[in-house]
């Protein structure tokens, strides 16, 4: 993985670490229940944006190999394996 990519996730990755912790804080001190459900919706796009840094990572390296390399099957099903997950979203 490319450093300047890998640094973006960690960077997200803390964020939304901490993003966690608010939400846990909000939960216990029993905050207002729109404010947690925002709050939760908030860190779920901000999963969504480190599963599409990851995804057009992975799109742009790891399949071009594959494809390149005669290995259009794996590549394939690949492609289809990250579509069914973003489909029971």
């Amino acid at each position: 993985m490319k450093q300047d990519i890998k640094k973006q996730l960690q960077n997200r990755l803390r964020r939304i670490e901490g993003q966690v912790r608010g939400l846990q804080q909000m939960v216990e001190s029993e905050k207002y229940c729109v404010d947690i459900i925002t709050q939760s919706n908030a860190i779920k796009k901000a999963l969504g944006s480190v599963e599409n840094v990851m995804l057009e990572h992975h799109l742009s390296t790891h399949v071009v190999h594959q494809m390149r390399g005669k290995e259009e099957d794996k590549a394939i099903n690949e492609i289809l394996k990250v579509y069914k997950l973003a489909q029971n979203k």
